[in-house]
């Protein structure tokens, strides 16, 4: 991704008013995103200002190229920003036998924050293997964790469970199993997450119809953040980059802006084929109708050879400390796997980057691990006196 060109600012004062510069530059990244960007402008010399009625400043415009990779081993990463001011992050454990938290101030702290277990599997029965995904939401004043787990006695017989914490501070509080969600047939079922649109929470989920091979995403209503009401059928893979090795559509998660609200999830097998696509549907549309619902026909996050990562996906949405919408996701740093199974590879990182939207509404997430260099480029204020 390149910087084409920084908009100039142009402000008109009174004499004796005070000089008052925008804290951000619009900036052209391509020709169908302009995206905002903070600036540090340089001090304005007023002498020169009120002798010539004009005056030119230059700043540096800023942009958070976080560290590649964030979070190291941390597959199926999720960010949240809670209104206590704290980032909450967490993702599948490698032995995938723990749910694990960790919580900081800042972003940039995240990587070194300490790092809780909150539960531990079972050591037999549900939820004794393969504890995946965890993703955490703060509901009606509790905390709750949708993860899905495995059974010692048939491993991939996985399902999706809750945690609730009614404490201030789900590190210190104590978490109690809800039990499973109530999904309308007994299969193979995992990546589930929840959203509130319009005064109506919202789950979803991908599933194997029973004896089939195939994960298609659905769809629900919630009674309660560990109940939902009639499931419905969202998606199920139907392209070329969505069958690569295995048919699956999984990993779901939700941006929306005011007129589109959007579900990306993640296709096809968990190696350098593994991409991400979009569901797409109008906010004020019937979201348990699947007429509602378009499909970006190709891929819209995929390996790249120029930033070695492979296999981005299973993203989910953040925002940073400038209210700057984040995409947040695993790959590897290398094509394939290392061992026999992908899913036992642990060099899915967690990578964060900022997301960008098209000029037309559009999420845009980029190439994997870009950089925008802004070196050689600087800001431009004129600032004229009336």
């Amino acid at each position: 991704m390149k910087v084409k060109r920084i908009h100039d600012v142009n402000i008109t004062v009174s004499k004796g008013e005070a000089i008052q510069l925008p804290e951000r530059v619009s900036v052209d990244l391509q020709d169908n995103i302009t995206a905002a960007f903070n600036v540090a402008w340089n001090d304005v010399n007023e002498t020169e200002f009120l002798n010539k009625g004009s005056v030119e400043v230059e700043g540096v415009v800023k942009h958070k190229d976080y560290p590649k990779p964030f979070i190291e081993q941390r597959a199926d990463p999720y960010l949240y920003k809670h209104t206590d001011g704290y980032y909450y992050f967490m993702g599948s454990y490698p032995l995938y036998d723990r749910i694990v938290l960790r919580r900081a101030k800042t972003i940039d702290e995240l990587p070194e924050a300490e790092e809780k277990v909150i539960w531990w599997k079972h050591e037999e029965g549900i939820m004794s293997e393969h504890i995946w995904a965890p993703e955490i939401h703060h509901v009606d004043g509790k905390w709750y964790v949708h993860f899905a787990a495995g059974d010692k006695d048939d491993v991939w017989a996985i399902r999706p469970y809750v945690l609730e914490c009614a404490a201030d501070n789900p590190l210190e509080g104590e978490w109690v199993e809800k039990g499973q969600i109530n999904t309308e047939f007994q299969s193979f079922s995992l990546d589930a997450t929840t959203f509130e649109h319009q005064g109506k929470r919202y789950y979803v989920w991908a599933q194997k119809v029973e004896n089939d091979t195939i994960s298609n995403l659905y769809i629900a209503e919630m009674e309660n953040p560990w109940t939902i009401k009639k499931q419905v059928l969202l998606s199920t893979p139907e392209y070329d980059w969505e069958t690569i090795g295995f048919d699956v559509n999984e990993g779901p998660a939700m941006i929306k802006n005011d007129q589109t609200l959007y579900i990306a999830f993640s296709a096809s097998a968990t190696d350098e084929n593994y991409a991400v696509g979009l569901l797409y549907a109008d906010v004020d549309s019937d979201l348990l109708n699947p007429e509602s619902w378009s499909k970006t026909e190709k891929p819209v996050f995929v390996s790249s050879d120029n930033t070695s990562e492979y296999g981005p996906g299973h993203n989910s949405f953040s925002v940073d400390e400038d209210g700057y919408d984040l995409l947040i996701y695993h790959a590897r740093p290398y094509k394939g796997f290392n061992t026999e199974n992908s899913l036992y590879d642990h060099n899915r990182h967690a990578r964060i980057q900022r997301l960008f939207w098209t000029n037309d509404g559009f999420p845009y997430f980029g190439e994997p691990g870009y950089q925008l260099d802004f070196s050689n480029h600087k800001a431009k204020a004129t600032i004229t006196l009336k």
